[in-house]
């Protein structure tokens, strides 16, 4: 899979070499994550260049790790599906994410917001049966010092789930969010809470006052948010 090796018979050794090319890690999280399109395993690595995409995944495939399945011919589309091998990885990687969130220094993190990215994982952990059974939409405007605010609406739709739009999908909002990139990362961390952030000026809502209320709820968190010892209460 990579072109240097460990010339190690040790499994840790073995498995470093399939493991630790660059971006591998990353893009086996989206996988474990449960995305098996490429667009989407796109969405959750946006600074990965699609050639390298293609050829990680072609990789993990020769691997035995991922398996690339056509789900429909014209246009070809193919879904990128974990195996057997590939799903005993998921601990794994839950393991990783576990020891960074508790030990990797927060200041350092938080440095490395990501809007696309931040927003594309709250939209697949988003709690729906915390929001009313109905299709709403809830706009978040999150602003940066110095840089324009970029908008984004969750559309939640007990038939079709729940969606995520970078272009105004033209819907009533029920619900307006404005926030720092650094504030709502922390929320969805759990390093902070959303009473404390609108409290401290940092978070607006205006809207449904129930789902307004609820936003903690139904926000949801970072898998890895409740092995952080930092979690403000």
């Amino acid at each position: 899979m990579t072109t240097s090796t460990y010339h190690q018979f040790c499994p840790v050794a073995m498995a470093a070499e399939i493991l630790g090319s660059r971006w591998t890690i990353v893009l086996l999280r989206e996988l474990c994550a449960g995305s098996t399109r490429f667009n989407d395993l796109r969405r959750g690595v946006p600074r990965m260049s699609p050639a390298l995409l293609s050829k990680r995944l072609k990789e993990l495939e020769e691997q035995g790790v991922v398996a690339r399945c056509l789900v429909q011919k014209r246009p070809q589309i193919y879904d990128y599906c974990l195996t057997k091998a590939g799903e005993e990885l998921k601990p794994v990687i839950m393991a990783v994410g576990v020891w960074g969130q508790r030990w990797v220094e927060t200041t350092p993190s938080l440095k490395n917001t990501d809007p696309n990215l931040l927003m594309w994982d709250m939209r697949r952990n988003l709690q729906a049966a915390e929001l009313p059974n109905r299709k709403l939409t809830i706009q978040f405007m999150i602003g940066e010092d110095k840089l324009p605010q970029k908008n984004y609406w969750i559309i939640s739709d007990p038939k079709d789930g729940v969606d995520l739009c970078s272009v105004d999908p033209g819907f009533d909002v029920d619900l307006y969010i404005k926030v720092d990139l650094r504030t709502i990362t922390a929320i969805w961390m759990g390093l902070e809470t959303v009473a404390r952030a609108i409290e401290g000026g940092q978070l607006f809502i205006h809207g449904d006052v129930d789902i307004a209320a609820n936003m903690q709820n139904w926000l949801g968190l970072s898998p890895f948010a409740c092995e952080n010892k930092q979690i403000v209460n």
